[in-house]
């Protein structure tokens, strides 16, 4: 069974793909690729983003508070209306990364999210993960606002099942036709060859982690693929606005 309730602490780097191959072949004396990665090189997250008209999820999380959450619908690869996806929580407090989510049928994730009743429930579902979805979908008036895919390595460690790195590359982004079945398409939020690492962990990382980050002068960076698309959006109606005003 898929894990549903995750606490973690997250640490976010940015490399370039030298960066990437140099420490990634390092990585592998201690971690090995997860289950998928063993038999494809990447797998395909879709996302889709819900916010309010005005986006006030996106606007408070990057305010820095000391909690903050956002609601999507994740998938891997392309799904279809009953492909089974999830629909998660992902909350922030203190630094502390709370993630909870259920198992649904994309549509019926849709339909859940744009009416706030609860599917009829079947064997798959988290029955206390839709209460809390439900909660949370009377406290905002939320609609599909961005659709965000990317391409993943994933790596375990062989001896500590609770430490994870992920590699994501070839992020893309759009605001339109946010539908997940529409397929994988969209602007690129990084630069090609980029790839965002993540360290993902309950607790400390361990001593080794820490001597091979330095040695690969890898640094800690604060990026949400979310925040940042939605910084990009706002610079660039500006230049657009502007533009317009000197045409």
């Amino acid at each position: 069974m898929a894990i549903e309730v995750f606490n973690r602490y997250e640490n976010k780097y940015l490399l370039d793909h030298t960066a990437y191959l140099k420490l990634y072949y390092d990585l592998l004396e201690y971690m090995e690729p997860d289950d998928y990665n063993k038999q494809h090189e990447f797998y395909p997250i879709t996302n889709l983003y819900y916010d309010t008209a005005h986006d006030s999820l996106i606007r408070s999380s990057l305010a820095k508070p000391k909690y903050k959450e956002k609601l999507r619908i994740r998938a891997y690869g392309t799904p279809n209306q009953d492909t089974k996806v999830y629909l998660e929580i992902k909350k922030k407090v203190f630094g502390l990364v709370n993630k909870r989510r259920t198992s649904l049928k994309l549509q019926e994730a849709y339909d859940f999210v744009a009416t706030g009743v609860e599917p009829g429930f079947k064997d798959y579902m988290n029955k206390q993960v839709i209460g809390e979805i439900k909660y949370m979908l009377t406290r905002y008036d939320l609609q599909p606002k961005l659709y965000l895919s990317y391409d993943r390595k994933a790596l375990f460690c062989k001896n500590n099942r609770d430490l994870r790195i992920t590699f994501d590359t070839n992020i893309r982004s759009r605001r339109y036709d946010v539908k997940l079945e529409r397929g994988p398409y969209g602007e690129l939020l990084l630069e090609p060859g980029r790839w965002l690492m993540e360290v993902k962990a309950e607790k400390t990382i361990p001593v080794w982690l820490a001597k091979m980050l330095s040695e690969h002068q890898m640094y800690r960076t604060s990026f949400s693929k979310y925040g940042n698309e939605y910084k990009k959006m706002l610079k660039n109606s500006k230049i657009e606005t502007e533009s317009a005003l000197y045409a």
